[in-house]
């Protein structure tokens, strides 16, 4: 079991975010995870730094931690012949520390290019697509691909790792955890569906399997509450809407009857230990073998200062409980 640490880059400045790197590896966490994002999901958060330059200085400062995207879309705002060259970079620079985490995105970052926001059955072609020519180029040497919706002409990737990162694909259903095992090199996921883990060992996936779990953690439940509520509102509006709204203020909209109650039914909060370590437990129990604390509280130092002295060890202490 892997015990990691989830920077939301829409919630702090760049140089934070990579502060927060440091100080997650020396609180004893095995990896770091960042969402790629152009936009925040709430203009509360007042922030959104790009991901890629972040990892690049986090590679540079530390020593131990992995790294990993939690998750890139390489399907419109970015090319995956991009991500591709970026992923490679990364794992040389981290010495092999890179996990590149895919999905296929959310409208409130594809956009931006001016592109059409495709229907989610044709996102989900394109996903594929984009798997294929990053696993093309990854080969070596020069790669065409001509593919329904992306074409790739005469590339190549000049520096490559000695060992390829991981791709843990993004996966809400068994058609995706299909799609991962197939196309890919490990799992991503936000809820504790055993049905997801199972699909993708059914189709031969092997690689390591990422689970997020969402805290907010202060130093009275009430503070915990207030602040997931602030900036994190968005979280239960639930994928459908997640992956369709353009802009910060449109989740602000389809957010505003989200109350504190809301909050304690998806986050665990407050001071509490014990609260935090059963709301991981779901998660092993479906198969996941790479947890993510992803803390909204008020307070990130706090919350790193109680990992570092309890939670983590008892996050990876779990096993399945049947």
């Amino acid at each position: 079991m892997q015990v990691g640490y989830k920077i939301a880059t829409e919630a702090f400045g760049p140089k934070e975010v990579v502060a927060q790197a440091v100080a997650a590896e020396e609180a004893g966490f095995d990896f770091i995870e960042l969402s790629d994002h152009f936009h925040p999901w709430l203009e509360e958060q007042g922030h959104s730094g790009f991901t890629w330059t972040m990892l690049g200085a986090m590679a540079a400062q530390t020593s131990r931690i992995g790294l990993a995207t939690g998750v890139t879309a390489p399907i419109i705002r970015y090319h995956p012949a991009v991500i591709a060259q970026a992923a490679a970079t990364t794992q040389i620079l981290s010495d092999n520390r890179f996990t590149l985490g895919i999905g296929s995105g959310e409208r409130l970052n594809e956009h931006v290019v001016g592109a059409a926001w495709p229907a989610v059955r044709i996102r989900h072609h394109m996903l594929r697509e984009a798997l294929e020519i990053i696993n093309l180029l990854w080969q070596g040497g020069y790669q065409s691909y001509e593919g329904k919706y992306l074409t790739l002409e005469d590339a190549r990737i000049w520096d490559l790792p000695e060992q390829l990162p991981v791709i843990a694909v993004a996966s809400g259903g068994p058609g995706a955890s299909k799609l991962a095992a197939q196309y890919g090199s490990g799992l991503f996921a936000t809820e504790p569906k055993k049905e997801l883990v199972d699909a993708f060992a059914e189709h031969g996936g092997t690689g390591p399997k990422y689970a997020e779990v969402p805290m907010s953690w202060a130093t009275t439940e009430d503070a915990a509450v207030q602040a997931a509520l602030e900036t994190s509102r968005w979280a239960l509006t639930g994928w459908p809407v997640m992956s369709e709204l353009p802009n910060p203020v449109n989740f602000d909209a389809a957010s505003s009857s989200v109350d504190a109650d809301d909050i304690r039914g998806q986050f665990s909060v407050g001071p509490d230990l014990d609260v935090h370590v059963q709301q991981a437990q779901p998660y092993v129990d479906a198969g996941f073998d790479h947890i993510v604390l992803q803390n909204t509280g008020p307070d990130p130092d706090g919350f790193l200062a109680v990992c570092q002295s309890e939670l983590i060890d008892r996050v990876r202490g779990l096993t399945p409980s049947s």
